[in-house]
């Protein structure tokens, strides 16, 4: 256990308690896209000791609220438009690092005593090349601005009771680059990332070993190495040739994790195709957006993606056909029905404890369906053929009325049409699906086509496609829901103009 770096209370002494040792470790690096929650797990399964998040930019975690999210047992940190910007659980708690973008002492200090109880320690970005990080002064374009860097990490590791780290790339000049982590090691952090390259070097560049030995030899902190999977780290015992190679007291691996994450294990890389179905059920056990499962999937089959399995990976457009691409169908029908069944559950307890009682839906037509893109032609849905026949029988058009649990965030829709009100009982991902599989219990109750491939259906006006939705963001969505009644309180409802939130990972 490393030792604290101030006097604490006793209440500190136990949260601290917590609190990471940076000597002789192995640890999964920060990667956009790629370091959330299943990777993390997964990395850890395979023997990191230490896991980074993807960096996350404090002006959006600032806005997030922490909400414990009871059917995943996670913590959730949920941005004003309910998506979910960083998830951890308790399994990882020990181990997580959380690092942030950020430009500003105080935003940073806010950021971190919102997390800080979730996490293990806290890093702030101070090597990312890229625009999206050093155009508002972030990552490595801190590293000009010395008395900024020096503000930001003494105020973090003044203000909070995890240990601060930061995370740097080597300066154009050896004397610089010294004289800068021997500022940075006097503000008290417990710990220095070093990636040995320089702001504009990338990864065909070599790394600069000798300069991070030099940094080593220099301070008396803990010195983590990083920037050797393209050159040095394609097994695990190349990770400790390049751990002596750099005399540094541990190696922080990105992108020969990234490739295959079991690159941890000592008795050696596991099979690819094992890999990634465990990272796959991962990922369906905590809602991760199958946007992101298909970039990280598709990051450890690199040259495979021309394979029929790749082919089948780049086609899925859901979390449902990402698992039988990788013969786990049966598993995610599973997992999601113990998830729905759980949501369920809370969900009814919620009513209980609220006192409230159910909306009245006597006389509203129900069914257990669901809209499922590919059984429709391109440029037909069922919402489409609902209002063709309401023109033809110069009826109303159809009345949506859609609501959203706040306790999952799934939508449920009714239909009215003549009067009569329709409904599916599977809450859905979003609001036009759940419109969709309303408007198809309508057609259906009377007996009339609703556009499916291989169905006779009358001719339609030609008008633009109504797309699936197709969120970029997590978590996301349950393809199989729970039949669930319609209450008046435990629901935010969706006019008809607005876009369901963006849930985001």
């Amino acid at each position: 256990m490393c030792s604290l770096r101030r006097a604490v209370t006793e209440e500190e002494m136990i949260l601290n308690s917590l609190s990471l040792c940076y000597h002789n470790k192995l640890i999964l690096a920060p990667m956009v896209r790629v370091g959330t929650l299943p990777m993390r797990l997964l990395a850890l399964d395979y023997g990191a000791d230490i896991v980074y998040c993807e960096e996350l930019i404090d002006l959006k975690m600032i806005q997030c609220k922490r909400v414990v999210n009871e059917v995943l047992s996670t913590v959730d940190f949920v941005a004003p438009d309910d998506r979910v910007v960083f998830r951890t659980c308790e399994r990882e708690q020990n181990r997580v690092v959380f690092q942030m973008g950020t430009s500003d002492a105080e935003r940073a200090l806010a950021v971190a005593r919102l997390v800080e109880n979730d996490v293990a320690g806290i890093d702030v970005n101070m090597g990312c090349p890229k625009e999206y990080s050093t155009k508002g002064g972030m990552g490595a374009a801190l590293l000009s601005d010395p008395d900024k860097i020096e503000k930001i990490l003494s105020t973090l590791v003044k203000g909070i009771r995890r240990p601060v780290t930061c995370k740097i790339r080597i300066l154009p000049s050896l004397e610089d680059t010294l004289s800068l982590v021997k500022r940075i090691e006097r503000t008290g952090i417990a710990a220095i990332a070093v990636h040995g390259r320089k702001r504009e070097e990338r990864p065909q560049h070599p790394v600069s070993c000798e300069v991070i030995k030099a940094i080593a030899d220099t301070l008396s902190i803990p010195v983590i190495a990083n920037g050797g999977s393209h050159d040095h780290i394609q097994r695990y015992s190349d990770i400790e040739d390049f751990r002596q190679a750099t005399a540094a007291s541990s190696v922080m691996v990105a992108r020969a994790a990234m490739w295959n994450p079991s690159i941890f294990l000592k008795e050696g890389l596991r099979p690819l195709e094992e890999v990634m179905q465990k990272y796959i059920r991962y990922a369906v056990q905590y809602d991760n957006h199958y946007t992101n499962t298909k970039y990280c999937l598709c990051q450890m089959l690199r040259e495979q993606l021309e394979s029929p399995q790749g082919r089948l990976l780049h086609a899925a457009q859901s979390s449902r056909e990402i698992c039988e691409a990788f013969g786990l169908g049966a598993f995610y029908e599973e997992t999601t029905q113990e998830l729905d069944a759980q949501r369920a559950k809370l969900s009814a307890r919620t009513s209980e404890e609220t006192g409230e009682p159910a909306e009245d839906t006597s006389g509203v037509i129900k069914m257990a369906v669901k809209f499922d893109r590919r059984a429709y032609p391109a440029q037909i849905t069922p919402k489409m053929c609902l209002l063709e026949w309401c023109r033809r029988e110069k009826l109303a058009q159809p009345v949506y009325e859609t609501v959203q649990r706040p306790l999952d965030r799934l939508f449920s829709s009714i239909v009215t049409v003549a009067e009569q009100k329709y409904q599916s009982t599977l809450w859905d991902k979003s609001k036009k699906l759940a419109e969709q599989a309303a408007a198809i219990v309508c057609l259906r109750s009377q007996g009339l086509p609703e556009g499916r491939l291989g169905e006779e259906s009358p001719s339609l006006h030609k008008r633009k496609r109504e797309a699936p939705d197709q969120d970029p963001g997590g978590p996301r969505a349950q393809e199989l829901a729970q039949p669930g009644e319609l209450c008046k309180k435990p629901f935010v409802a969706l006019g008809s103009g607005e876009e369901s939130p963006l849930e985001g990972w």
